[in-house]
């Protein structure tokens, strides 16, 4: 018997590559419009419960701190356990926490079921993870450039859709929408082909790391989340934070001491690892984090504003969502670049967009067709910074730790998307214009020069990394190597 016929006997058919990358992307979007699409909601909720603000918005924090905790250890669990096998437990357990929400007609179980749903941050490590597992090698940046930049395009629909819902039908719906959504993606991630599970002797860890590490970053997180609120001077945010960083510490000198550890640092003696987290805290800081709400807000302001435009949240949304499909189809031409010259030079690209866009929003944001302009650059260099992010880290870290490299990849993005949002509102809050709440166009200027500063910061970073090789892969079936 050939060789030939022995790989066709040994191992199954599986789908065509366009499929795999559609289920890939399918499950990802899941997981980001469940990110968002309780914004919209939030004055609902408040006037269905008779709560505060505060309470109310503890039903996006719940996701938030999940969800990090969640990107790192069931990065881990899918690259021992079998990544198509958690990806679809998951989908499966966020459906339940939509379901909870949905069912038990109080504010507590609304929060509880948002924290249940949190788990879904883990999908997208887990699905650069499959694309590395059951992809030919050539396929591998530009799937992982498409599914990071579905993450942006789902994201911005979440509102759109969320917005529909609640004025067509109710925010009840919002959940069961989300339930029917993940479902169906846990239906068709079953056509994936079966990823590998580490052999049994592998998959000894240290489950102390995981339990630690789980509260050390959600009281990281919930400091930073509620400084908004307490400010950073509050003791409150202080020890909140401290708290937290001092498990991390007590976590991180556990792990390196472990012999199995559940995320394993010693991938950071890597200096192209290190240098690719770096950039990630600095860009999550600045136009992945300080301009998420800091568009909105210039969109949304009065023109009586010093910085406004006057628009609708409906029109806004819409705006949004317009050029994050812009970015979405400018991912697979980062991957493209990623594959032949390196996620070095895309993030290079994406850096410089990005000093662009905080020069031109300093120039035109007073303008709706200049504010446009800015926002397209914006959405070029977000599309190329989110798709060079996971292609750096798989050029180094080998294959079987590809969903835990890239699962903390995502928990520092969070993290310092916190931090970066954190710092652009107490710079707009420490210059107000007298007798208002609107902030002056001096401190919008701050916040411009602190996107451009961080771009700045990721070039540099970007510069000092060296084009290396790509780390090894595990061998592939061949039936992969055909294109559809």
């Amino acid at each position: 018997m050939s060789s030939s016929q022995e790989i066709s006997g040994s191992v199954r058919p599986v789908r065509r590559i366009p499929v795999i990358i559609g289920i890939l992307v399918f499950a990802d979007i899941v997981s980001a419009f469940e990110s968002t699409m309780m914004f919209n909601a939030l004055p609902r909720i408040i006037d269905a419960f008779h709560t505060t603000p505060a309470d109310a918005s503890w039903v996006l924090t719940a996701f938030l701190l999940v969800a990090a905790a969640s990107a790192a250890v069931c990065g881990r669990l899918g690259d021992l356990y079998g990544r198509r096998n958690v990806i679809i437990v998951l989908l499966l357990i966020s459906a339940v926490g939509s379901i909870i929400s949905v069912s038990t007609g109080t504010l507590i179980g609304v929060i509880i079921g948002r924290a249940v749903q949190g788990v879904a941050g883990g999908i997208l490590p887990l699905c650069f993870g499959v694309v590395r597992e059951v992809l030919p090698q050539k396929h591998v940046p530009v799937a992982a450039a498409m599914i990071a930049g579905a993450a942006m395009l789902a994201g911005a629909a979440g509102n759109i859709i969320s917005g529909a819902l609640i004025d067509s039908l109710d925010w009840h719906y919002i959940f069961i929408v989300a339930a029917a959504v993940a479902l169906v993606a846990a239906a068709g991630c079953l056509l994936l082909p079966r990823s590998k599970a580490a052999a049994a002797g592998a998959r000894r860890v240290n489950w102390f790391g995981s339990v630690l590490f789980a509260p050390a970053i959600a009281l990281v997180l919930f400091g930073v989340n509620q400084s908004r609120t307490w400010s950073w001077s509050d003791g409150r945010t202080v020890g909140t934070i401290v708290v937290g960083l001092l498990l991390l510490a007590l976590w991180a000198w556990r792990e390196l001491r472990a012999e199995h550890p559940m995320i394993n640092l010693r991938l950071f003696s890597d200096r192209k690892l290190t240098l690719t987290m770096l950039a990630t805290a600095v860009l999550a800081i600045g136009p992945m984090g300080a301009t998420g709400f800091l568009l909105q807000i210039i969109m949304q302001s009065p023109t009586s504003a010093p910085v406004g435009l006057g628009l609708t949240a409906t029109d806004a949304g819409w705006v949004s969502f317009c050029t994050a499909i812009f970015g979405f189809l400018l991912s697979p031409i980062s991957g493209r670049i990623s594959a032949r010259a390196g996620a070095r030079h895309v993030l290079v690209i994406g850096s410089v967009f990005g000093m662009i866009n905080a020069i031109t929003l300093a120039l035109l944001h007073a303008t709706l067709l200049g504010f446009i302009i800015s926002t397209v650059f914006l959405t070029v260099a977000t599309s190329f910074m989110l798709s060079s992010l996971p292609n750096l880290i798989m050029e180094v870290v080998p294959a079987a730790h590809t969903s835990e490299a890239t699962g903390l990849n995502v928990v520092v993005r969070t993290a310092f998307s916190g931090v970066g949002t954190s710092v652009a509102t107490l710079l707009l809050s420490l210059s107000v214009v007298s007798g208002t709440h609107f902030s002056t166009r001096g401190a919008y200027i701050q916040v411009f020069v602190l996107i451009g500063a961080c771009c700045f910061a990721a070039l540099v970073l970007a510069l000092l990394i060296r084009p290396g090789a790509q780390a090894a892969t595990e061998a592939r079936p061949a039936v992969l190597a055909t294109d559809a």
